[in-house]
This record gives C-alpha cells, structure tokens and sequence, in this order.
C-alpha cells in the first residue's frame, strides 16, 4: 500500500549497506551520527529510531564488520563509536554489486510498456 506522502520504509538487508556505506566515507561515527547523516543523504525520508539502528549495529559487529569502541562525542558525552573492518570493506563492496545488478534488473520491469 502506498500514497504519495507516505514515506519510504527499509527494505529488508539496505540497512547494512547504508551504515557501511556511511562508516566507509566518513569514518568512525556514534549511532547518533549514523542516523543523522542516513537522514541527511535520504533527504529527511529515512528516520532511523534506535530500535532499528542498533540491533543493526551489533549484527554487524557480530559479523565483524565493524568493530567498536567507547569514546566521548561531540557534546562531551560517553558514545560507542563504530567503525568499519577490512571485512567489512569486502562486504560492503559485494552488497554494493548486489544491489547494482537488483537495481539495473527491476528497471527493465519499471520501464516495460504495458501491453494493450
């Protein structure tokens, strides 16, 4: 079901990608970080709540993905920092041409022409 303002969900598996993503060009960051700047790059369509970020995170830490680490934050504050591993890197690149290939597949179906 959908309507034009309704905001897009995750599809299932995207979230990996986009946290590795987010680690890979900027670097350590906080879950507060990440959600921020997966907002920002969604232009404000993807809210992350801590309740889908976080389990997220220890999968990938569990993966070894990412590894982490206590730090202080921006505001002076105590923050798990996370960081993406060369595992990760590996991961990332094959979720990447993954999603290529899913991508480049579901265009041909959205551009088909209906048949009258």
């Amino acid at each position: 079901m959908s309507t034009e303002d309704s905001k897009p969900g995750i599809l299932q598996g995207t979230l990996d990608l986009m946290v590795l993503r987010t680690l890979a060009t900027m670097g350590p960051q906080h879950g507060f970080g990440l959600a921020k700047r997966i907002q920002q790059i969604s232009d404000g369509a993807l809210a992350l709540n801590q309740g889908t970020l976080y389990p997220a995170l220890l999968r990938l830490d569990q993966r070894r993905w990412v590894k982490s680490k206590w730090g202080a934050s921006e505001a002076g504050r105590r923050a798990r920092f996370y960081e993406i591993t060369a595992a990760g890197r590996r991961a990332m690149e094959r979720e990447s041409e993954d999603w290529a290939r899913t991508v480049a597949l579901m265009d041909r179906f959205v551009r088909l022409a209906p048949e009258e």
